[in-house]
């Protein structure tokens, strides 16, 4: 790329202290900045815990002040960038990131450059390691960046300023339109469980002078469908091992699922009724604990970090299992088309309807819900995501650093279940309803596409020298780098403050 007038270009490791201090928190708590701190959309530090020599990890180690820019050294590919500001200067920093400290060279402009699209490029281009992919600060440090004359990289700063807090700003009316988004949703949801989105069955038998089949002999049929299915695959089960049944003994082994005590439970509307989830399933449970090895060209391992807007599943993105691993995941259970995914350690709560006959696994903290008839499975999923089920969650979940919610208390569960033919009507609504804020995500994605595009778009004109105007009366860039040259070839390292540098003695 031909460089505008005045500019020239250097390596990193030509203008930047080669290590910053080095050495465990002492003293008073500091506040430590990891790999996890880093919000890699805006391109900040984010909230941060105070540590001291007792309670710091090994890995903070290295000493902050305002200006220095952090580079994450793992998985470089996801730009966990940011610049020091003054009210965390002193911190410590973990070992993880490339603290690059600029002498004669603006942050800030270092700092756009490591967020751009050709930095990434660049430093991944040295990548090691597939499971834990990382780079060394060599590999940061022999990037070669364009550098415009001093002043000039003031004016392309602020002006890079400028436009990405209105950027920030778009985005974070987006995030407001989001916010509302899903509290409309929400709102949807519970009044579909609560029998207020549409007129009841019962209503509308009475208004028409006609019968209806209320809840309870709906759950009376699913229950004996339930029943009828555990026997199949028992008699199955006997008929594999190469026995018959003598008599009807072995039906006593089947446990009926306990109801819910509807006395502690909400008055529902008229012919409703409470439902357990394991009174609406056939199983309810999760694979082994013991995470599969990874294979190329294997069959997908879906986990809540492969979960999408409001019902998707990046299956493309999953990793992959070997189809040995996954037969032997399926003797446990199977995830199959009109099943039901809850997450339930970690990320408590996200639910997904499967709507694909792509076969599947789901990690072990996800758990599959098996209805016992598809015509339910829909109303089922909704109804998880509901306020009613979601409360029932946060009940049940054991707080600790890793968020549990056992399969057991899934299973029990209280549904609000509605008459079959209001179920059709309710799903119908919220459908129509959803679409409505799906076609609003929709644009909103676009949106937020069209805003990051423009971000790499003026950083690429910031650094091609297209954003601002130039000024002939500029210092050439240069006589800048001729300076720092001469600056540090003056210096020698204190080896006792390990980043500082000492003037020579003659």
């Amino acid at each position: 790329m031909t460089l505008p007038k005045g500019w020239t270009s250097a390596k990193l490791d030509e203008f930047t202290l080669p290590r910053v201090e080095q050495g465990e928190p002492r003293g008073s708590a500091v506040p430590y900045i990891d790999i996890g701190s880093i919000d890699r959309d805006l391109k900040r530090v984010g909230p941060t815990d105070k540590v001291t020599s007792t309670t710091a990890p090994t890995r903070a180690r290295q000493w902050v002040t305002t200006g220095d820019v952090l580079v994450s050294l793992t998985r470089p590919n996801l730009n966990a960038v940011a610049l020091v500001t003054p009210e965390l200067d002193g911190a410590v920093a973990s070992t993880g990131f490339d603290v690059l400290r600029p002498e004669g060279v603006l942050s800030e402009w270092v700092f756009n450059r490591v967020r751009t699209q050709g930095f990434v490029s660049d430093v991944c281009e040295d990548v090691q390691g597939v499971v834990y992919p990382a780079i060394r600060p060599a590999d940061v440090r022999r990037h070669e960046m364009p550098i415009p004359p001093l002043q000039e990289q003031q004016r392309i700063v602020e002006a890079i300023d400028s436009y990405i807090t209105r950027l920030d700003d778009a985005v974070a009316s987006l995030e407001r339109v989001q916010a509302t988004l899903k509290a409309y949703r929400a709102s949807v949801l519970k009044a579909a469980v609560e029998g207020r989105l549409v007129p009841t069955e019962a209503a509308l038998a009475r208004a028409e002078k006609r019968d209806y089949e209320p809840a309870e002999a709906l759950l009376a049929r699913i229950l004996k469908e339930r029943r009828r299915r555990w026997e199949v695959a028992e008699l199955a089960k006997l008929k594999a091992a190469g026995k018959t049944a003598k008599d009807d003994k072995w039906k006593a082994k089947y446990e009926e699922p306990v109801a819910p005590d509807a006395k502690s439970l909400p008055e529902l509307p008229e012919g409703w009724c409470w439902a357990s989830a394991a009174a609406l399933c056939t199983a309810i449970g999760d694979v082994d604990h013991k995470m599969p090895d990874r294979a190329e060209g294997g069959i997908p391992y879906v986990s809540t970090k492969d979960f999408r807007g409001f019902n998707e599943i990046d299956f493309a993105g999953a990793k992959l299992i070997s189809p040995s691993a996954f037969e032997q995941l399926c003797r446990k259970i199977q995830p199959q088309f009109g099943d039901i995914l809850l997450s339930r350690y970690g990320t408590v709560g996200e639910v997904r309807m499967i709507e694909t006959q792509l076969p599947f696994q789901a990690s072990y903290s996800i758990a599959i819900l098996k209805p016992v008839d598809n015509s339910i499975s829909a109303y089922l999923g909704y109804a998880l995501r509901s306020a009613v089920l979601q409360t029932q969650m946060r009940t049940w979940t054991r707080a600790s650093a890793q968020p549990d919610l056992g399969l057991a208390h899934i299973r029990q569960f209280s549904i609000p279940l509605p008459p079959i033919v209001e179920q059709e009507r309710i799903m119908s609504e919220v459908d129509r309803l959803l679409s409505i804020s799906s076609r609003v995500e929709t644009g909103m994605a676009a949106d937020e596409n069209r805003i990051q595009r423009l971000r790499q778009a003026i950083l690429k004109w910031a650094f091609e020298g297209r954003l601002v105007d130039q000024d002939p009366a500029d210092e050439p860039a240069e006589a800048l780098l001729a300076r720092i040259r001469a600056e540090r070839a003056d210096t020698v390292p204190d080896t006792k403050s390990r980043g500082r540098r000492a003037k020579k003695t003659a």
